[in-house]
C-alpha cells in the first residue's frame, strides 16, 4: 500500500475475491480473543468484503471495518444489509487513518500486512494502531512465516492454485507464477486468470515478506508488547516449519 501499489483489478473484484476466500479457519482464533464485554469496540483493518467482520458483528459485537478498496466495501455493505447487521464500514488508507476514537481490540487479519511494501508503511500503520487502541487493549495480527524452500521451488513453474465458480456465475481458474527479490524481500506474484474457459489477464499480487525476528523487533520498536506468538490459528507453538506468524500484542 504505497504510491506504487500494484495489485490487479481482478484480485480485488469482490465476487472473484469472495469465491476464492470462503474459508473461516481463522475466525475462532479472532473470536476467542474478543473482550467478554459485548459493549467493547472492535476495529478490523483490511476488512475486505467482511469475511470476518460479519460473523463477529453477528455474535453481538460493535465492530467497524476499514478497507482501501471501494468494491470490497460495497460488497461488505450489501452483505451486512442482507444479514440485518449495522456495521460501520470505512474507506481509508490504514497508514493515515484517523477516526478520533479508541478501540478495545484492533486486528489486521489474512496476511494483509504483506501489502505494506516499505518499512515506513508498516511503521505508519503500527502508529495508527497505537493511536486508536485503548490503554491495555489488544492488537492481533497474522501473516506468513517465509519459507525459503517454497519461495525457491515456486519460481520454477506456473502452478494452478484455484478453481471455483463465483456467485455471479463465472468459472474461474487461477495459475500462479512467482519471483522473489531478496533486495526488497518482495515476492513478485502473478496470478494468471482464466474465466469461463478462456485466458483473461495476468494480475499482480506482490507480497512483502517479514522474517520472524525482524517482525518481532518492528512490533517492539513500535511500542507493542508481544504477549503471544503462535505458529497457527490453533495456537500452536511457533517453530521453524510454522506456516504462520500469529501475534497477540498489547500496548
Amino acid at each position: 500500500m504505497n504510491s506504487e501499489y500494484k495489485v490487479g483489478d481482478l484480485v480485488y473484484d469482490a465476487n472473484i475475491y469472495d469465491g476464492l476466500n470462503t474459508f473461516l479457519s481463522d475466525l475462532p482464533f479472532y473470536k476467542k480473543w474478543l473482550p467478554k464485554n459485548k459493549d467493547a469496540k472492535i476495529l478490523e483493518l483490511c476488512c475486505g468484503t467482511g469475511r470476518l467482520t460479519l460473523p463477529i458483528a453477528r455474535a453481538g459485537y460493535n465492530i467497524s471495518g476499514v478497507d482501501y478498496t471501494p468494491s470490497m466495501l460495497e460488497q461488505a455493505k450489501v452483505k451486512a444489509s442482507e444479514a440485518g447487521l449495522e456495521i460501520n464500514f470505512i474507506a481509508a488508507d490504514i497508514r493515515t487513518l484517523n477516526l478520533q476514537e479508541e478501540f478495545d481490540l484492533i486486528f489486521i487479519p489474512f496476511n494483509s500486512i504483506h501489502h505494506l511494501y516499505e518499512n515506513k508503511d508498516l511503521f505508519k500503520t503500527l502508529n495508527v494502531v497505537k493511536k486508536h487502541l485503548k490503554n491495555g487493549g489488544l492488537f492481533l495480527l497474522d501473516c506468513f512465516n517465509p519459507n525459503i524452500q517454497y519461495i525457491v521451488e515456486s519460481t520454477k513453474e506456473q502452478t494452478k492454485i484455484a478453481t471455483y465458480t463465483t456467485s455471479d456465475g463465472r468459472e474461474v481458474i487461477i495459475k500462479q507464477t512467482m519471483r522473489y527479490e531478496s533486495t526488497t524481500q518482495i515476492s513478485r506474484i502473478k496470478w494468471h486468470y482464466f474465466i469461463n474457459g478462456e485466458f483473461n489477464s495476468v494480475q499482480n499480487l506482490d507480497m512483502r515478506m517479514f522474517f520472524p525476528k525482524e517482525l518481532d523487533a518492528y512490533l517492539e520498536w513500535s511500542g507493542f508488547n508481544i504477549i503471544h506468538k503462535f505458529g497457527g490459528f490453533e495456537e500452536e507453538v511457533f517453530k521453524d516449519n510454522s506456516e504462520k506468524q500469529v501475534f497477540v500484542c498489547q500496548c
